[in-house]
């Protein structure tokens, strides 16, 4: 019986260290996401979204209100930097529910494009259309 716990602490510690080590590294997979968000280097961040995925069995939607850009999220900084291929490919890969909802600040993206005066941006057309 104690041999049992003692495995089951071991297994339970050996989870948190390894647990922590993979937040570290999902971190540093997606440093760079923001500079390539913003240079609209559509083929750069695909690679970056599979990369994730294949080594972290993470989507778009699960890492997305977890990265900020300045302290804009993602689909935000492309429609700032005018990057309509990063912006319209983000726009395509997230669930049209996460589109619809408030970001941190409370508003929706389409929202903050408005009173941004971004209404006119190929990536809020794009959103019109998926949602």
């Amino acid at each position: 019986m104690l041999k049992i716990v003692k495995t089951s602490i071991a297994i339970a510690t050996a989870s948190l260290i390894f647990a922590g080590n993979a937040q570290a590294d999902v971190s540093e997979a997606l440093q760079n996401i923001c500079t390539i968000v913003k240079a609209d280097d559509k083929g750069e961040l695909r690679k970056k979204m599979k990369r994730v995925q294949s080594d972290y069995s993470l989507k778009l939607k699960d890492y997305y209100t977890g990265v900020s850009c300045g302290g804009n999220s993602l689909i935000r900084t492309a429609m700032l930097n005018n990057a309509e291929k990063t912006g319209t490919l983000m726009v395509k890969k997230m669930p049209k529910g996460d589109l619809k909802a408030p970001e941190k600040d409370g508003k929706t993206v389409l929202a903050w494009a408005s009173e941004n005066g971004l209404d006119a941006s190929p990536i809020v057309a794009a959103l019109n259309d998926r949602i």
